[in-house]
């Protein structure tokens, strides 16, 4: 049995670590409010040019002229996974459902005969994928809390993964990350990049229940100009787009995961501090009858 000594160093150790916990919920709070603001703005955006790409792709005749972030490189068998992560853990379930899917995507792949290769964007992926993947990791990004809110970061990521595809070293591309839904709650989603993923109008309508997709058969300049233009913007925001809702979505992890140690905390204090008054009640009564003990037996 622990004594008086241990259990009050015991109660002291975690009122400690409850002051820690608590404060680091305040700052995720208050990081959460703007994550969360700049994550909506962008999602409307993200959805309608991503729309638009992909009805746009899904009517556009294929010809040799055609781009290769619609058409590709005709064939699948390389596989990009950029994968969403964050810094620093302290975050519950949010690195480790990202790491899950990630792997369950390479193990589906490799049983297709595909080469995978990982970019992981974060360094909490890298720790945990580097011990079953570490051959295929290309690259880690660190530091990211700042960049993910970037947008010229985006922009620089985003050129970064087209010379890589004009290079060859992959023929598709899909980016791994978690989309914020609430300080609780976060959608594992996994969306392709490159190529373009081409959408019928039933899927498009499907994704985005406002009004039919409009139809686009005139072009001013030309289709390929607007196409040139287009194509690396509609790349730029949807990473721009996964950043942010990762960021957020780590933001409202970190909140209620602080928030539950908190609770667990105070619970364990109130624990404690029974077990302290017990034994401390134990130890004057034996003490009392040691003394009264004494005193009869002269």
């Amino acid at each position: 049995m622990p004594s008086l000594k241990d259990l009050k160093n015991r109660i002291v150790s975690v009122k400690s670590t409850r002051k820690i916990t608590s404060a680091m919920k305040m700052v995720a709070a208050s990081k959460l409010r703007r994550a969360e603001d700049q994550a909506k703005a962008a999602r409307p955006y993200a959805v309608r040019i991503a729309r638009m790409m992909g009805t746009l792709a899904g009517r556009l005749e294929i010809t040799e002229t055609t781009p290769k972030l619609i058409t590709g490189t005709g064939k699948e068998e390389k596989v990009l996974l950029v994968v969403c992560t964050s810094d620093r853990g302290l975050c519950g379930f949010f690195n480790g459902s990202i790491v899950r899917e990630t792997r369950h995507l390479v193990q589906r792949l490799e049983g297709e005969g595909k080469k995978v290769s990982l970019i992981c964007v974060g360094r909490k992926g890298h720790d945990l994928l580097r011990r079953d993947h570490a051959n295929k990791i290309l690259d880690t990004l660190r530091d990211m809390p700042k960049k993910l809110g970037n947008v010229t970061y985006a922009n620089e990521f985003m050129t970064r993964i087209l010379k890589m595809f004009e290079a060859g070293e992959f023929d598709v591309c899909w980016i791994v990350f978690n989309r914020f839904v609430s300080a609780i709650s976060q959608t594992v989603t996994v969306k392709q990049l490159v190529p373009v993923e081409i959408q019928t109008e039933e899927k498009a309508e499907s994704d985005d229940n406002t009004q039919p997709s409009a139809l686009y058969e005139l072009f001013e300049p030309s289709r390929a100009a607007i196409l040139a233009q287009l194509l690396p913007n509609n790349l730029a925001v949807q990473i721009y787009d996964a950043f942010l809702e990762s960021a957020a979505g780590e933001q409202g992890a970190r909140m209620t995961a602080m928030d539950n140690a908190t609770r667990n905390a105070g619970e364990m204090i109130d624990k404690l501090t029974m077990n302290y008054n017990r034994s401390r009640q134990a130890y004057i009564t034996k003490e009392l009858i040691e003394i009264i003990s004494g005193a009869e037996a002269v």
